[in-house]
Order: C-alpha cells, then structure tokens, then sequence
C-alpha cells in the first residue's frame, strides 16, 4: 500500500480541523457525544451509561427519551395522574411539549422541521443540560431529587442551565458536596480550559408568586424585575470563594421583546450595580456577575427571547462604557477572555445538537446536490448532458442567490468556475459553519458593521502571519522600538489597527459608535 504523501496527510489534517470545527459549533467546547449505529439501532454512550432505540432519527429524540430515564417513568407516570394544575412544572412542560410534537410532526418516525418556541427552550433545554452535566461530570441523585422538589425545582433548573452554558463555553465543572450542610459554598467550582483559571460559581434566580410553583408564601408579587437583584448578589459574595467568582442572577421578568432592541432593564441593572460597587461593597470585592432574563417559561407557545448583562464587580476595565484603542480593547478582551465565551455561549443556549455524530444536518436529513469539499475530486455536469471530472480548487457562496460557485481544474487541466444551487438546510448549514463549509478552515468574507468587526476580522484573517513579516509590516510605526518586545498577539493587534486606520483613511466607513452596555 502506497504511504501518503505530505500534501495528503495536510489534507487529512485540514479535513479534521474543519470537522471538528463544525462539531463545535454544534455541540460546543465540552466532550463529543459518543455515538453510533448497531443492528438498526441508535446507540448514545452517557459517560459510562450505554443508551439505545430503534427510533431516535435525531438528537432531540435521544434528548426527549433521556429526560425520561433521568426522572423516572414511575414519579413521572405519578405527576401524569393528577390534575394538571397540581402536577410538577416539569410535567406540566411535559404535557406543553407533547401537544408541541403533534402539532409538528407531520409524519412519525420522518425527520421533520419545526420552530423552536418557548416550551422547546424549558423542556428539551433542560434535557440538554441534564445530559451536558451528566456526560462532563456527574449527575448527582441530589440535583435529581431537587428537580423532582416543587419547592426546589426553580433553582436546581437554573443552575442547570449555568452548567450548560459553562460546559458548552469550555469550562471543567467541578461540583460541591450537597449533602454538606455544615459550611456556606458555592454551588460549583468552574475551571477554563482556555485560561486554566478557576472559578466559584453562584446561580440565583428570583422566585416569582405563580411561576415554577411559586406562591406569595415563597415568590414576589412585585413587578419590578430587580426587586431581588441585590439581595441575591449579597447571599452570593457571603458565600466562601477561594478563587475568583462568577455569579448568575436571573430576574425571572416579562419576556423580553426582540424588536424593541435592548431591554430597559439592561441599563437600570448596569446603573444599580455600579451604585452597589461605589457605595455598598468592601473594598477590593470583585465578581464576574452574569445578570440575566431567561424567561422561555413565560410563554411556552411563542418564540423564546431571553438576554444576559455582563458586569464586572470591582472591574472597571470589563464591559464599561466608554472609547479605547482597538487594540487596548483587544487586549482587555483577552484580559477577560473567559467571561467573554460565557457571555458568547448565552447567546447560543438555544442551539441544540441535531446529528449524532458532529455532522451537518442537511447531510443527515436534507435533500440538496451535496457539499463539495477543497481538494477532493468529483464528476459535475458541463450543462450540456456531459460531464466533467475535476478537483475543487476554491469554493464560495453567494447567499442572495442560494449557490455556489465553485473553481475546478479538469483532468484535461482547464480551469473552469461552476455552480450549483444550495437548498435551504445547506445555506443554513452554510451560514453556521462558514469558514469550515469546504472542507478546510479559511477566512470568508462577511458583511463589516462597525470598526470593532473590522478589526476582529483582520486579527482572525491575519492570524498566522509570522512575527518576522509582522515586524516588518509594522517598521514605519512611531512605536516600533516598544513594539519589538511585544507578544506576538500584541502585535498583531497593531498592526490590524493600523490596517483599520488605513482603510478609514481612505473612504471606508464604518459604525464608531460603542454601545453602553454588551448584552447577549
């Protein structure tokens, strides 16, 4: 057998990176799903846990089936019995989620598209989570009970959804002793993958009367969404932390409105905590505080609207108003890099793996003419009942038309650009994973919105430029000598900002105008 040579095994190597990249933006940064087909049936691997059905066509049918196993079919069958005003909250999204599948499956058993609405988010949402914690760490019988608990439903299924976004953004949980009553902790402890930083983890969520079970007894009638902010950010900070914090408060309001552009309780939170940090703190008390609105269960029919305010106690050099440099932000940005994936991972809550195995799901479940991938070789119509045998030399997408178009090298040595179109599963799945669409991560071009776009754009195309050719790039510079014992990622930064510079000196607009506050 012949040995690869060393443009095949790069090739291999650039086929790999852009699979696991589209497996990431699937199932994010934690542990891959472990799966495979056996004997027609759908095999899932749980940690050390083996599940199995002839069924599951997709992995929210494993999600839906997995909640099921966790709970137990016998508390569960119990819940079902009673009126559905006294059953548990999860049941009663049970029950929502079911009527939810008749209405969108037009057919058993055939994988069918459907809007992600309210219910999906509370229901299959806390599927996903059970499962994320039960596949990177542990599934403590303890959480179970809790979640089974009316009284402490409400708080085990937001921490629960703070593991979920942890796991996904690339944190290692380690979780806390339950049974251990004796000492004030942290529900967790988090470490970063990326940073090797460790952090203590607090998720409140304000109990509201006639919501998760909630009574005037236990929840508050009162309308405003901070009513509890900072008692819950006090109940937090008194909690022993050995290394830094990141504190999730939820203030379980009226579901946010997408059209409206940013909540008005965005800036009335960002006001009340910085008068928190001026007036009522100890000095050098520092958190990263997750402030957020994660109120799918407050309209399980219409489409889920949540946000996240990021805010860095006894930080001012995180998510403040105010102008910078390009590059002083970038640095920053990497100061604070961890608190940067969560906020990133909030906004992608919502998304939840399709394929088992990483894959695209219009190559598992859609009709199209199949993706085409950089340095493979494929027979293509000339449009004249012929064919061509080429290899793909360079690809790109024009979304407004739907196709793509696609540079090929014939076997007779003739360049030709040919196209194809794209059904609406590939431009979805296209719009996804653009850059590793082809086969092979590369910079694609994208619409730029303000000059903060502009530069992550040219740090991430520039990105493996060597510090020589940057060094050289960057001589006329007035800085050059600081520059010359820069970290490479300092320079970098410099020289995408001059290249912004550059570009808006010559006519390139962009939008300047920072916003005041990041949301997610």
């Amino acid at each position: 057998m012949a040995r690869p040579d060393a443009e095949q095994i790069r090739q291999l190597l650039q086929r790999h990176e852009a699979s696991e990249r589209i497996r990431q933006n699937q199932q994010g940064l934690g542990r891959p799903i472990i799966a495979g087909k056996f004997h027609g049936h759908q095999i899932v691997a749980v940690k050390n846990t083996v599940h199995w059905s002839p069924t599951w066509k997709t992995f929210p049918d494993f999600l839906a089936d997995y909640i099921k196993r966790v709970i137990g079919p016998e508390w569960g069958n119990a819940e079902i019995a009673k009126p559905f005003q006294q059953r548990h909250p999860l049941m009663q999204w049970y029950d929502t989620y079911c009527r939810y599948q008749q209405a969108t499956i037009a057919k058993p058993g055939v994988v069918s598209e459907a809007t992600i609405t309210g219910i999906v988010a509370c229901y299959l949402g806390l599927a996903y989570s059970l499962y994320l914690l039960d596949h990177n760490v542990e599934l403590q019988e303890l959480l179970v009970r809790r979640l089974k608990d009316p009284a402490n439903f409400q708080g085990a299924y937001y921490e629960l959804m703070v593991a979920n976004i942890l796991v996904r953004a690339g944190f290692t949980l380690t979780l806390e002793d339950e049974t251990d009553r004796q000492s004030k902790h942290c529900e967790f402890a988090a470490t970063s993958k990326q940073t090797g930083k460790k952090y203590w983890v607090e998720a409140k969520m304000r109990a509201v009367s006639g919501l998760f079970g909630k009574t005037d007894i236990d929840g508050t009638s009162d309308p405003n969404p901070l009513s509890r902010l900072i008692p819950h950010l006090n109940r937090a900070l008194a909690k022993p932390a050995a290394d830094e914090r990141l504190i999730f408060i939820d203030l379980n309001g009226e579901r946010d409105d997408p059209a409206a552009g940013t909540p008005a309780w965005v800036e009335a939170a960002a006001k009340r905590l910085e008068q928190y940090e001026a007036k009522e703190t100890v000095a050098g008390t520092q958190a990263y505080v997750f402030v957020t609105n994660m109120s799918y269960h407050r309209n399980l029919d219409e489409l889920p609207a949540g946000s996240a305010l990021p805010f860095g106690l006894g930080m001012p050099d995180f998510n403040r108003p105010g102008y910078l440099r390009l590059r002083e932000g970038h640095a920053l940005k990497m100061k604070h890099i961890d608190a940067h994936h969560i906020g990133e991972m909030f906004g992608k809550y919502l998304q939840f793996p399709q394929t088992f195995d990483g894959g695209l799901p219009s190559e598992a479940f859609g009709q199209g003419t199949g993706r085409v991938l950089i340095g493979e070789t494929y027979r293509f119509g000339d449009g004249n009942g012929g064919e061509i045998v080429g290899t793909v030399t360079t690809a790109s997408v024009s979304e407004e038309e739907s196709r793509v178009y696609i540079g090929v090298t014939g076997s007779d040595g003739v360049a030709r650009i040919l196209s194809n179109p794209l059904s609406p599963d590939e431009l979805a799945d296209y719009r996804a994973n653009r850059e590793a669409y082809f086969g092979r991560i590369q910079p694609v071009g994208r619409k730029i919105t303000s000059r903060v776009e502009f530069f992550d754009w040219l740090m991430s195309t520039n990105k493996n430029l060597p510090r020589e050719e940057l060094l050289g790039r960057l001589a006329r510079a007035p800085d050059i000598d600081a520059l010359r014992s820069a970290t490479n990622d300092e320079l970098l930064a410099a020289y995408c900002e001059g290249m912004v510079a550059a570009f808006e000196a010559s006519g390139f607009k962009t939008d300047a105008a920072p916003d005041q506050h990041e949301t997610v």
